[in-house]
């Protein structure tokens, strides 16, 4: 046995000159503490929000519900109407005033959203502006009495400051409102109007004023509409009426309810044929579009009836130039089968062009509800229009224009919306990559199911995105006005979230955490970090590491084989190999070991090498020679510099 002072000194020299040691060999700037950091989260659970990802016992979400009467006014290109919204205060606070998002207010000449839009335009601009929302008689009611109220309008937003309080833990308020608003042609490419040889096609979204979100979080959720982030809304049943000539047909979120009223008697039965055909049955063909007996009066106005229950939104369109298509949707349930619709003018027409899109919108809805949750309501159209592609609670808009390949893309990403962010309510005007990314991830497996992988990807997404993760200057937690580069959101999220899926957690832990994260969080609004902790919880890991350096920065990824050693120099005893992590961003390892024998070897290293710092040396079992060394070899990962991936031996 040694003295003990002796080694005591010896164990302070080797703590001292060990990691000089490290950083004179390496050109790393790898710190595994900013990587394993012990204080990712930044506050515990409570009782609204538990500390394993689910909502907390005492989790609350206030209520919307509405009633709208609106008339689409062609000589003015206007819509008219009034809502009544009921209102349920069920959170834990007293309410002095009340919030409305008004975004058709981004269209005006003077909105934050303009005033913020780059010289050169993006696709968000304005254009040509309108005078925003026109809004005339506000009321409240409550406890019976009614109380006139003078609105406070500023941007997007109305406040309501209200005579008396509404009380928490289930209080109620009704309030109404007329207003008016002139349709944008281009509506910050969210809706707007199209002209078509047979008529003009309106898509009509962000409709009516809407109560804000107000939550444990935020309170009132307030962020003005600038055009790039999207909506925040509470959840609701709707009930509403649209007023409109005669002879246009109408494509709306929910079910119809009067179709007898709105339809010919040939197409209410052709709808009901749709109902049990998988096949795409034409409910208005080509040779059919404004002709007589296409409409049940060709004069004179027509009001169609719409509800939908239990959502945050509805939208809809109309135009005389409609060809409308339709098949039945097959519920892993069966218990309640619906349609997937397409409604466009006689310019989709075309081989791969909305002639497919009916099946594309039912294959799209089948594929999300049996691998994640069941589509909750009993229709869906996809209408061709002005928008290049956005989504609403049972339709989505898509680009005329477009056919194969992106028009399979476009429907099944909108329509992959209505699972996020439409039945997992995020908060979209904050957190993008919570609805774009995790819709983007899933589309990627509806495309590759689709039609035994007709338009499957079969692109390298590590290795295309590896530039634009290289010049990236913004994290996915940024607000989406803030960001240059909004694809990342999309395509950075689906990557991380494949690499956890496949290379880290495995499918069978990923998908059972992802999809409990899903029911989870189904009609209510979750954050950030209560996805993050639902995945820990329900995969049984801590990935604390993981989400840090996907949606917190801006790390890259660099990892290269440096040294191989044979044991005793002998080839048949093994070799020693030595890897090292030259970027910030730490992931798991795999490597491909060929012998000059022939012999292949795969192996991966989990990511916790790394917690002991850059550089990390394994023993190979190879019994010969080696040929070479070959990190990452299906190019699975963002590696930036993939010259040092592989190590050929002489």
């Amino acid at each position: 046995m040694t003295n003990n002072k002796q080694t005591l000194t010896f164990l302070l020299l080797l703590m001292v000159f060990i990691p000089f040691c490290v950083t004179a060999q390496t050109k790393s700037n790898y710190d595994p503490t900013q990587v394993f950091d012990p204080y990712f989260f930044t506050h515990n659970g409570n009782e609204f929000r538990s500390a394993n990802g689910a909502p907390g016992p005492k989790y609350w979400q206030n209520a919307a519900s509405y009633v709208i009467n609106a008339t689409l006014v062609e000589k003015d290109t206007s819509i008219k109407g009034t809502v009544d919204i009921n209102y349920t205060n069920n959170s834990s606070d007293t309410l002095n005033y009340l919030w409305l998002q008004m975004d058709q207010n981004l269209f005006r000449a003077d909105s934050r959203g303009s005033a913020a839009t780059p010289v050169t335009g993006d696709r968000y601009d304005v254009g040509k502006y309108t005078n925003g929302y026109n809004v005339g008689a506000v009321s409240v009611t409550y406890m019976g009495k009614t109380y006139k109220i003078e609105p406070l309008i500023s941007d997007t937003r109305m406040q309501l400051r209200l005579p008396f309080v509404v009380k928490p833990h289930g209080d109620k308020v009704s309030v109404k409102i007329d207003y008016s608003f002139f349709i944008p042609e281009h509506g910050a490419d969210r809706m707007g109007r199209l002209n078509t040889k047979n008529g003009v096609i309106y898509q009509l979204a962000q409709w009516y004023p809407r109560m804000c979100v107000y939550d444990d979080v935020e309170g009132w959720n307030t962020l003005p509409y600038m055009g790039e982030g999207e909506f925040y809304c509470e959840y609701g049943d709707y009930d509403y009426f649209i007023t409109l000539p005669a002879d246009m047909i109408v494509a709306g979120s929910g079910d119809l309810q009067n179709p007898q009223q709105v339809l010919t008697a040939a197409q209410v039965k052709r709808l009901a044929t749709a109902a049990k055909s998988d096949s795409t049955v034409s409910i208005i063909g080509a040779k059919e579009v404004g002709t007589q007996g296409s409409r049940p009066q060709q004069s004179g106005m027509l009001t169609w009836h719409f509800k939908m229950h239990n959502t945050r939104d509805v939208s809809w369109a109309a135009s005389r130039s409609f060809i409308w298509d339709a098949a039945r949707i097959k519920l892993p349930s069966g218990k309640s089968e619906g349609l997937a619709m397409a409604v466009y003018p006689a310019e989709s027409i075309g081989k791969n062009k909305y002639n497919r899109a009916a099946q594309y919108l039912k294959h799209s809805i089948e594929f999300y509800s049996k691998n994640y949750f069941e589509y909750p309501w009993h229709s869906a159209y996809v209408v061709a229009g002005v928008a290049l592609g956005m989504e609403y609670p049972g339709i989505v808009f898509c680009s005329y224009k477009i056919k194969d390949d992106d028009l399979w893309h476009d429907i099944t990403h909108e329509m992959g919306h209505n699972w996020f962010p439409m039945i997992v309510g995020s908060n979209e005007r904050r957190f993008m990559w919570m609805d774009e990314g995790l819709n983007t991830f899933i589309n990627g497996y509806a495309s590759s199911y689709f039609n035994n992988g007709e338009y499957k990807d079969t692109s390298k997404a590590a290795v295309n995105l590896t530039l634009s993760l290289v010049k990236e200057k913004e994290a996915l937690m940024i607000a989406p006005e803030v960001s240059n580069s909004g694809g990342l959101y999309y395509y950075k999220t689906t990557l991380a979230l494949n690499i956890l899926r496949n290379e880290v957690l495995g499918p069978q832990r990923f998908d059972y955490a992802f999809n409990y994260y899903i029911k989870r969080w189904a009609y209510k609004h979750p954050q950030p970090d209560d996805f993050f902790r639902t995945m820990n919880d329900a995969a049984g890991d801590n990935l604390n590491w993981f989400w840090k350096q996907w949606f917190f920065t801006t790390w890259t990824l660099d990892q290269a084989v440096t040294g191989v050693k044979y044991i005793n120099d002998d080839p048949s005893a093994g070799a020693l190999v030595t890897i090292e992590n030259l970027g910030q961003m730490a992931l798991p390892v795999n490597i491909k070991i060929t012998e000059q024998n022939g012999n292949v070897q795969l192996i991966k290293l989990p990511v916790e090498i790394w917690q002991r710092g850059a550089i990390w040396t394994f023993k190979s079992k190879s019994t010969s020679k080696i040929s070479s060394v070959i990190i990452d070899p299906d190019k699975l990962y963002p590696d930036t510099d993939r010259s040092n991936n592989v190590y050929n031996m002489p």
